[in-house]
């Protein structure tokens, strides 16, 4: 059985006892969390797809901890200018476990 969940503006595949990392959510750690926006349930051949949301459908997860992904590098060149802009970004994550699926 898996979902296809919808936060932080993007699109999970999920299923129970995964581990992933989404964008920062305002939770502690420990906390359980309840994703409501739930676009797809699959069960075996049972298909049940939202339009855009499926009512009644959620997924519980727990906040394992907080953190910040890899260091990007942004490059700037304006050719035949000499102008040069390096600037680096690190994103803000949470990583949650799924407990479970409810459809």
């Amino acid at each position: 059985m898996y979902a296809v969940v919808k936060t932080g503006g993007k699109q999970y595949r999920v299923s129970a006892g995964e581990k992933l990392k989404i964008e920062r959510l305002p939770a502690s750690v420990g906390d359980e969390i309840v994703l409501d926006q739930v676009l797809m349930v699959a069960d075996g051949q049972a298909v049940r797809m939202g339009a855009p949301l499926l009512g009644g459908a959620r997924v519980t997860a727990r906040v394992l901890a907080h953190g910040r992904g890899e260091k990007v590098r942004i490059f700037k060149l304006q050719r035949r200018k000499h102008t040069r802009k390096t600037q680096g970004h690190r994103q803000n994550y949470t990583e949650i476990e799924i407990l479970g699926i409810a459809a």
